[in-house]
């Protein structure tokens, strides 16, 4: 499936007025119900925009088509036109963008009918902010310029075997097929990104893929995936690659890699699905040989090339350490070779390091003396450890892996910025302001007041304030005072965090204060980047359509964190949490009983996860001092004033079994 972008200009304007403006859009959306009705199923062509004379056009197809002829017929049946234009194959954010405004132009019914009608819909659903999916595009490149792209990499010996076997061919007139997929095994994301690059650019240019656009997406051992997200993510790429970084746990190659099996399983039968219309290319770590095991295990009818990087030696690692000696425009000297040992095998991001470490004194003493008492940021930066202890409370919380994971990264963002402030880094905070999507109970609101204090702790916010709001604190209930209001709680959370809670409520009105609530939200939220982070919460499905609502809100998100509801085992491990904190343990018959009670709660539709669990340890607390009180006091010892045993269990009324009814008589 390819998407395509036609941009050109007019030889005259389509309206000037909006009577007139609004009879021939009408008159449009007529025609291009009509010409893609004749068109059938494949190809999907619209209008997305027309401003003043210049015209912007739309395909969706999944056959390969001449472009030039397809937009030429499609606005000759708009009886438009038009100056040869620009056309170019485009991403599916690309694409979504054009339908969407298209839609409000009225120039089409309806953009999510469209991208249903190619089994695609689930893509541009909430449920993709739960899934790190992202796009890029092939760039045409000379056969010798890819040749000597694979020449500069760690992974060369693999990689220029493959292109020989790609170049020995002819170049196909038609994708028939995927003789092979590709295992890349390495642990340097530069080094992964430019052989995967450098493969694709080979295939794109012998016609073994036909899109210029890929997806890759990152799938987890630990966080079950998405059937459906991902069918729909392959046949979006039919005629392309999808690259599937696959992260396994840490237990992966100890034994068994129970927790990776099902999630390859997953991905891999979807991958044998479309084998032949999608080329698939697995990035694995490099010491990955028990999961490898269990790739092929499920892929044993489908053949593979591995492309790994090893370890260099000798004439080979000297030639890179010149090399990027060359590339920084200053000679090797033998102060760089000093550490190296011919006999060691090195990876590229070692001798990178080893590189870097000479250059920077390479710099101070040779290039700027006058720089040579400055010392360089010293190796205690580099392995510090966050600062306070909000971050430990927040990584000792059960689960939320993707909330620890933005913190872990603004954290880590924060230390390049004094690691590499010598190497020309800005020392500057980028966007930060998010939106937490999950069910009620799943600590969102923890998390954010967290948040505020690690950043804080750690010198990325000033303050650390937390300010929590919601619709009824920012909506004023006259004219002009809704934009003061929020003007004014952004000025309170200065220096920290202003979480809007529910923020979808704001527009769930019939006036325009909540309209003018966003506007004033979207425009603080850039005039404070650098001192407020704005975190949005709620459900996902309304979260979604909220962020729709505004052009610039979205593009002003950086980090989209699901809250995934807690499973029974969670649920028991936060319990024994909150037990410890209130100085009491669990029996082993208490652990099991309330194990089952949170199997049973979290298929009841109003289940509350953390909460729930709150109100369940401490109606255990109360059923124990029932029970205690009436015990023979002088037989209470200190261990059972501490413990909670399995009838202190209370099992909720809706999970008790109901009596069996007999008909007839007794005996």
């Amino acid at each position: 499936m390819q998407f395509f972008e036609y941009n050109a200009t007019m030889e005259s304007a389509l309206w000037c007025d909006r009577n007139e403006c609004t009879e021939k859009k009408s008159e449009l959306f007529n025609r291009t119900v009509d010409f893609n009705g004749e068109a059938g199923d494949k190809t999907f062509t619209f209008i997305s925009d027309v401003s003043n004379k210049n015209i912007t056009v739309g395909i969706i197809t999944t056959e390969e088509i001449d472009c030039e002829k397809a937009v030429g017929k499609f606005l000759s049946r708009m009886e438009i036109s038009a100056a040869p234009g620009k056309i170019a194959e485009i991403t599916f954010e690309r694409i979504r963008m054009l339908l969407s405004r298209a839609d409000r132009m009225s120039f089409i019914y309806d953009d999510c009918e469209v991208l249903e009608k190619f089994r695609i819909g689930i893509i541009s659903t909430p449920l993709r902010n739960s899934v790190d999916f992202a796009e890029n595009t092939v760039a045409p490149c000379k056969k010798e310029d890819i040749y000597s792209s694979a020449c500069e990499l760690t992974t060369a010996d693999g990689l220029i075997s493959e292109l020989d076997r790609i170049y020995s061919g002819g170049a196909e007139a038609i994708v028939k097929g995927h003789p092979v997929h590709y295992f890349i095994e390495t642990d340097d994301t530069d080094i992964r990104r430019e052989t995967h690059r450098t493969l694709l650019r080979a295939l794109y240019d012998r016609r073994r893929i036909r899109n210029q656009k890929y997806c890759f997406a990152d799938v987890y051992a630990n966080t079950r995936i998405n059937c459906d997200f991902y069918n729909a993510l392959y046949n979006m790429n039919k005629g392309g690659c999808v690259i599937i970084r696959f992260t396994p746990s840490d237990d992966d190659e100890g034994g068994y890699a129970s927790s990776s099996r099902e999630n390859i399983e997953y991905i891999c039968n979807i991958m044998k699905k479309y084998r032949n219309s999608v080329l698939t290319v697995f990035c694995l770590p490099r010491e990955c040989t028990r999961v490898k095991e269990i790739f092929y295990e499920y892929l044993h009818n489908t053949s593979f090339v591995e492309i790994r990087e090893d370890p260099i030696y000798g004439d080979r690692a000297r030639y890179f350490l010149n090399s990027f000696a060359e590339k920084h425009g200053v000679e090797a000297d033998e102060l760089l070779f000093s550490k190296f040992d011919a006999e060691k095998g090195y990876l590229f991001s070692e001798l990178s390091d080893m590189f870097d470490e000479w250059y920077d004194g390479h710099l101070k003493t040779s290039v700027f003396p006058q720089y040579d008492a400055i010392t360089s940021v010293s190796k205690a930066v580099k392995e510090s450890k966050p600062k306070g202890s909000a971050y430990d409370e927040l990584m000792g919380m059960i689960g939320l892996d993707e909330a620890k994971k933005v913190i872990k990264r603004a954290l880590d963002f924060n230390k390049a910025q004094k690691l590499f402030a010598a190497r020309g880094m800005r020392n500057e905070r980028g966007s930060m302001h998010m939106v937490f999507t999950g069910n009620p109970g799943t600590a969102k609101t923890s998390v954010a007041r967290l948040f505020a204090q690690i950043m804080k702790e750690n010198g990325l916010l000033s303050k650390g304030t937390f300010v929590e709001v919601g619709r009824g604190d920012l909506v004023g209930k006259y004219v002009g005072w809704t934009a003061k209001i929020v003007q004014s709680k952004f000025a309170e959370a200065k220096g920290g965090v202003l979480f809007i809670d529910e923020a979808y409520s704001l527009v769930d009105d019939s006036n325009s204060y909540g309209d003018e609530a966003i506007n004033t939200i979207v425009q603080e939220m850039e005039n404070r980047r650098d001192d407020v982070i704005v975190i949005f919460a709620g459900y996902p499905d309304k979260m979604e359509e909220f962020l729709r609502t505004n052009p610039g809100l979205r593009s002003r998100i950086a980090f989209h964190v699901p809250f995934e509801d807690y499973n029974a085992d969670e649920l028991l491990q936060i319990a024994e949490l909150f037990a410890k904190k209130k100085g009491f343990r669990f029996t082993d018959g208490a652990r099991d009983k309330m194990h089952t009670v949170f199997e049973n709660a979290q298929n009841e539709s109003d289940f509350g996860n953390g909460r729930y669990v709150r109100n369940i340890v401490e109606k255990a607390k109360m059923c124990q001092s029932s029970r205690l009180v009436a015990m023979d006091l002088d037989s209470v010892t200190e261990m059972d004033l501490s413990t909670i045993r399995a009838e202190d269990i209370e099992i909720p009324f809706a999970y008790k079994k109901k009596p069996i009814a007999h008909i007839g008589f007794a005996g």
